[in-house]
């Protein structure tokens, strides 16, 4: 039994991102915290809400900062919210933001909170940069030293090599492999070739592109003036390549495996900044509100497996799972997104899904079933529009409902890897 399984039902009824920028660009003098009180407060704005409705805020990042690692906190002491708000930072990887929207959907389906937003943000242009363990250890010997000459002399065992910065490496901590080296893995493990990953990451570019040009993405994207000056404004996704062709992704090297590999900077998603949020209500606090909700939670599920396995494979068990738990099949779902961390790790999900094998493993006798492409990404994915990592699962949600209602669809599935070997899945369903 889930939690939506009670009657009380969990309704969507806002979304908004800002644009997704590549790290070190546009967005570079912007923290996560700058990001994610950008876009709630625009999300408030959009949606007329009174602050003093929310109930609860719950927001996802991936790499904190360490003068502020509660950025869900810092986000909901924005002006327009009552102070007395909780708030929560939730982190699982690249499905952070997911985690987020269900950790609110769960307490307004459980009866504690009438509504909540939830979202996530990213600043990978603002990554923290460590000391090494020696320059750390003698910066708190001088710190405590009562005298100068003992200040000096715990200085003094500072060597040339504790003066290398440490940054963060997007990398497993169990195995030492990296995501990239992850999806090479897949990629061989599950036959896919170079030719098939290109040609996805071209179908990414190209729709996000039409997406763009004819206003269905950026309806949900707010424009951003970028201070200090606030003289440069934002409107679109600054990765979105909307003369690249096929030629071009195959003139890149492979970047993790440079002899035999097949993943490159093109058939991958960026590094990139930004921020996206949704605003969840019960179907009460909505009608009572007059507020018309966009879509339903019907399920979610996780999964996780060995990240020293197929790291980015965990959706292809978390699917099935929603799925039952939606009582739906994929014949049922009208639209699919999944979440492009790299064109191999989708093509391997796709492949999953199809699997006996993996059926068996998830606990079922029939595998999920071959997704059809045409009803998958159909807006584009992860590869061109960008990547921040706490945001992404925002984004997708939003995106999905969005093009539910314009194609007078009823249901959509979502598929989310993330580091550590996790995955996620989540139903949703349009609203009438």
């Amino acid at each position: 039994m889930t939690p939506f399984s009670n009657g009380n039902r969990v309704a969507i009824v806002a979304g908004v991102r800002t644009p997704f920028a590549r790290a070190g660009t546009v967005f570079k003098s912007l923290s996560a915290i700058d990001l994610g009180r950008m876009v709630t407060a625009e999300l408030v704005q959009r949606a007329a809400l009174n602050g003093a409705d929310i109930d609860t805020l719950v927001f996802g990042t991936v790499v904190p900062s360490v003068l502020a690692p509660n950025i869900a906190r810092e986000v909901a002491l924005l002006p327009m919210l009552p102070k007395g708000i909780p708030a929560v930072t939730v982190g699982r990887a690249c499905a952070s933001a997911n985690q987020a929207i269900t950790d609110a959907a769960d307490q307004i389906a459980l009866g504690h909170a009438d509504a909540a937003i939830a979202g996530g943000a990213e600043s990978l242009s603002n990554v923290p940069i460590l000391h090494s363990r020696g320059m750390s250890d003698a910066l708190v010997a001088a710190s405590k030293a009562k005298t100068l000459p003992q200040r000096l002399a715990a200085l003094s065992k500072i060597r040339p090599r504790d003066l290398l910065p440490i940054t963060p490496a997007i990398a497993e901590p169990t195995t030492g492999e990296t995501m990239g080296q992850s999806a090479e893995k897949m990629a061989k493990i599950n036959q896919i070739p170079r030719q098939e990953q290109d040609e996805f990451a071209l179908h990414s570019h190209q729709r996000a592109a039409a997406g763009t040009n004819d206003g269905r993405l950026t309806a949900e994207i707010m424009p951003v003036y970028v201070a200090p000056k606030y003289e440069t404004v934002a409107t679109t996704d600054n990765g979105i390549r909307s003369d690249s062709t096929l030629e071009q992704l195959q003139a890149l090297k492979p970047v993790f495996d440079r002899q035999y590999g097949t993943v490159t900077a093109g058939n991958a998603s960026p590094l990139t900044d930004g921020a996206a949020a949704i605003l969840l209500m019960s179907e009460k606090k909505a009608a009572s509100l007059g507020v018309r909700p966009l879509a339903y939670i019907k399920s979610y599920a996780y999964a996780a497996l060995d990240p020293g396995e197929q790291l980015l494979q965990a959706p292809v068990l978390a699917a099935p799972v929603a799925l039952r738990r939606a009582g739906l099949t994929l014949q049922d779902i009208d639209l699919v997104e999944m979440h492009e961390a790299f064109a191999a790790q989708v093509l391997s999900n796709l492949r999953g899904l199809e699997s006996q094998k993996w059926a068996e493993r998830a606990g079922f006798s029939h595998p999920v079933g071959a997704v059809d492409r045409d009803r998958l990404n159909v807006m584009g994915g992860s590869i061109a529009i960008g990547h921040p990592f706490g945001a992404t699962g925002a984004r997708i949600t939003t995106t999905l409902i969005n093009e539910l209602r314009r194609r007078n669809k009823q249901f959509g599935l979502m598929t989310v890897c993330a580091a550590g070997g996790m995955g996620f899945a989540m139903v949703l369903e349009a609203a009438p």
